[in-house]
């Protein structure tokens, strides 16, 4: 059974990435643990000072995030009756990055998903404070979901790669089940320089093409260009609407987040993406 990881601040945006979720693994067993943190400010400098002032207030803030679980959890069984589904609900008074890593590992999950937070213009979509933090250092695989986006099954994966990264089992494996469980064509794009590929990048090519040999997939050569642009082009290009990254230290994705304006307003995307962390790699 898959263990899913859905943080919530019981928004719009937050109830469609759950949405989202439910639809994507509409046919695998699953159980979604819904998770909210809070830490109100006062109570939290009452809490470090040991004041017994507002001993009480914590338990508001608890059974109001209980409460709304609830509620969240009740909307789900009415709106998506599916008996493959499951789901937990999980209050924390934590900081939400803390909270994240512990029930990643608690309860040994496979995937987090979670809504961006907002937009700019009509189309253009940009991951929040907390997706980008939550990318930065998530342990297992996080897809983050454009507000607003329309489910479709992501039937064209789009997945760039420099060829830099020692591709795994391990490291591939919710890209495959993706693309296995939606019957999804996986196109590779890689940014030329107009340089041969290293030994280095050709074995790593060879190594990925029989990863993904059971599934449909093809490799894309693009003029050299800003890879972002390169993204948005090819995505328009195949109508791709999935995106699959992997972030690892000498990566492209991980240099874009080491930028201090992606930092600050995070990566952009208008179709759903999935980064793949480095770890997985072993």
């Amino acid at each position: 059974m898959k263990k899913v990881l859905i943080p919530t601040d019981f928004s719009d945006n937050a109830y469609g990435a759950v949405s989202y979720a439910v639809q994507l693994l509409a046919n695998e067993e699953c159980t979604f643990h819904l998770l909210h943190t809070y830490t109100p400010a006062i109570y939290q400098s009452e809490y470090l000072l040991h004041s017994p002032g507002q001993v009480g207030l914590g338990d508001i803030y608890r059974l109001d995030s209980e409460e709304m679980l609830n509620k969240l959890n009740q909307r789900l069984l009415a709106d998506f009756k599916n008996p493959k589904h499951q789901f937990e609900t999980h209050s924390a008074f934590s900081i939400f990055m803390e909270a994240m890593d512990d029930m990643v590992v608690e309860k040994q999950i496979d995937l987090i998903i979670m809504g961006t937070q907002g937009a700019t213009g009509a189309k253009e979509i940009f991951l929040g404070s907390n997706t980008v933090h939550a990318i930065k250092r998530a342990k297992c695989p996080i897809l983050a979901v454009p507000f607003s986006f329309e489910y479709n099954s992501p039937k064209k994966i789009l997945f760039p790669t420099d060829y830099e990264i020692e591709y795994s089992s391990s490291l591939v494996k919710e890209l495959l089940f993706m693309a296995k469980l939606h019957s999804a064509i996986v196109d590779v794009m890689h940014i030329s320089n107009n340089l041969e590929l290293s030994s280095f990048q050709k074995e790593n090519k060879a190594k990925l093409s029989g990863l993904l040999g059971g599934v449909e997939h093809n490799f894309h050569e693009v003029p050299d260009q800003g890879i972002i642009e390169a993204i948005n082009n090819l995505q328009a290009k195949f109508k791709s609407n999935f995106l699959v990254m992997v972030k690892n230290k000498h990566s492209f994705l991980e240099n874009l987040f080491l930028k201090p304006v992606i930092n600050q307003i995070g990566f952009h995307t208008t179709i759903p993406f999935l980064v793949l962390p480095h770890h997985l790699m072993k």
